[in-house]
């Protein structure tokens, strides 16, 4: 199981300094990866393209490009751009983000984005990646538009790599199957190694519907980390994160994140949450977050309990476990990478 770091969203609270300094420490303890993410503020390819200038053997990935924000030929300019200025060092991660980012900030509407549109989605910057004039007529992209002066295109630039690894993050169990059966890996998120035979069936049949195999795919889930003498002080640090997601990010009635967490068990909890968020009682519903819950989707205690859990994650299959360390300085969080590195090589 390799490592990976994810920086989060830009400009939260650590300078440019700090974050060029995690970076940097990650790569010198040979994490895999790097991953920024982007919502409504700071976007992830421009960090990207910065720091692929400023590191040398660290994998750079987009945790995620967001799909209502970009066409697909934009997105495979930009996922081409990063993989040259790296020198073969980038990974595609890609996702459709809520309804509410995408109706909202975006003006796309969700609808069909899960399946249809992502598939689709996929197929063109695949065929755009590989340098094929792009035509292309489905449901929900239509290259060139007809009746008009637009012509089939090809990307003028070529990749380092032979392919670009795709990443889609999805938690639903109808996107999960369309993971494993267009995409080379998975990012999850508030992934619970204890459900993983949930989710492998899916993935497989997926698969199998495009007759491949998942021998070199990657689970990739991106974990909330604080390690502590305190195991009750570390879970009270990971309570504002996953009150927002499953108390806050979506509506009464659609939250993926909510009803990830009752699929998980976790029903009347998840219910209890969200009642709480939605009416304004924010520190109410983080302080009825069950405990359980936390020690199943972070990695948060003591240095024993997080390396129990760690290898969890690697029994489960994880490829690619992707820590975001929850501490608020940039010494804090490079201590937790070096002790998250040294776990790494004990287990």
């Amino acid at each position: 199981m390799q490592l990976g770091v994810n920086l989060g969203y830009w400009g939260l609270g650590l300078t440019a300094e700090d974050q060029l300094a995690i970076v940097k420490e990650a790569e010198r303890l040979d994490y895999s990866v790097v991953w920024t993410a982007e919502a409504y503020g700071s976007d992830a390819a421009t960090v990207l393209g910065w720091l692929a200038g400023q590191t040398s053997k660290i994998g750079l990935g987009s945790a995620i490009f967001q799909i209502p924000a970009r066409s697909a030929a934009m997105t495979a300019m930009t996922a081409a751009t990063i993989d040259q200025i790296s020198d073969g060092r980038f990974r595609l991660g890609l996702g459709t983000s809520g309804p509410q980012v995408s109706e909202g900030w975006h003006g796309v509407r969700f609808g069909k984005q899960l399946l249809l549109r992502t598939r689709e989605y996929v197929d063109v910057v695949r065929k755009a990646l590989a340098r094929e004039r792009l035509e292309y007529h489905g449901e929900s992209i239509d290259l060139p538009l007809p009746n008009g002066p637009g012509k089939a295109l090809k990307l003028t630039i070529g990749t380092v790599q032979d392919e670009v690894p795709i990443y889609i993050a999805a938690i639903g169990p109808n996107n999960v199957k369309l993971v494993g059966e267009i995409a080379d890996g998975w990012l999850p998120m508030f992934f619970s190694p204890e459900h993983i035979g949930e989710f492998t069936p899916l993935l497989e049949e997926g698969a199998a519907k495009s007759g491949r195999s998942l021998d070199n795919f990657d689970i990739a889930p991106s974990v909330n980390t604080l390690i502590a003498d305190d195991i009750e002080s570390a879970r009270d640090v990971m309570r504002p994160f996953i009150g927002l997601y499953i108390g806050g990010m979506g509506s009464k009635d659609k939250n993926f994140y909510n009803e990830l967490v009752k699929r998980y068990g976790f029903e009347e909890a998840a219910e209890k949450v969200q009642d709480l968020y939605l009416t304004g009682h924010k520190d109410e519903a983080c302080a009825a977050i069950p405990a359980e819950l936390i020690d199943l989707v972070c990695l948060a205690g003591t240095r024993d309990v997080v390396k129990e859990r760690m290898r969890a994650f690697k029994d489960a299959g994880v490829g690619t476990l992707s820590v975001t360390p929850v501490t608020f300085t940039r010494d804090e969080r490079l201590e937790q990478l070096r002790v998250v590195a040294a776990i790494r090589d004990e287990i």
